[in-house]
């Protein structure tokens, strides 16, 4: 997905909704803070998204904008209408979100994670595509080691599942690392 098509989404979600302010949670909310990252960070051509105000409107954008939906068919991404409690974020980042407003969404808003807010619910939710997607945060370099580490604080788990947490992060740094074989680690 493109930082453009995210845009679209937004205003179609409005357009359908009658909501003014979404906020996406999805691998394609790092379309807020990095409007044009690699591709592999913006492979999916989905956006989980919510209405701010209304997130019980969220179905809504399953059935017009969603999978299989005229819409993805003609532009080949969808939005995925989730809740509040879709995404597991570590406290305060509210106050980090990354606002998406532009004659595109016609001044409508899309509010983006931060990108290691983004990454520590991916890194929290633990599957294949989220482990490859976290990876990439890191080698990359939009989130460092250290600081997705002491964030794991803030997430709102148990003692016991922050050192899990933390151990998972640890070991995708070690393959985010280049290897010795790879020509871009000279």
């Amino acid at each position: 997905m493109e930082r453009e098509q995210l845009e679209h989404l937004i205003r179609a979600a409005a357009q359908v909704t009658h909501e003014y302010e979404f906020v996406i949670v999805g691998s394609q909310s790092i379309l807020g803070p990095v409007p044009n990252p690699p591709q592999e960070l913006k492979a999916s051509m989905e956006a989980d998204m919510y209405p701010l105000g209304a997130p019980e409107k969220a179905d809504l954008l399953d059935g017009s904008i969603g999978e299989g939906s005229w819409f993805h068919i003609t532009h080949k991404v969808y939005a995925q209408g989730v809740g509040p409690e879709t995404a597991v974020l570590p406290s305060g980042w509210k106050e980090r979100l990354h606002k998406v407003q532009t004659a595109q969404t016609d001044l409508k808003i899309g509010y983006c994670l931060d990108v290691l807010d983004l990454f520590m619910s991916k890194a929290w939710a633990g599957r294949e595509k989220d482990r490859e997607f976290c990876i990439a945060l890191l080698r990359i370099g939009y989130v460092q080691f250290d600081a997705a580490v002491q964030r794991a604080a803030d997430m709102p788990l148990t003692d016991g599942q922050k050192t899990s947490l933390r151990a998972r992060i640890r070991r995708w740094a070690q393959h985010a690392k280049p290897t010795v074989s790879d020509p871009d680690a000279q």
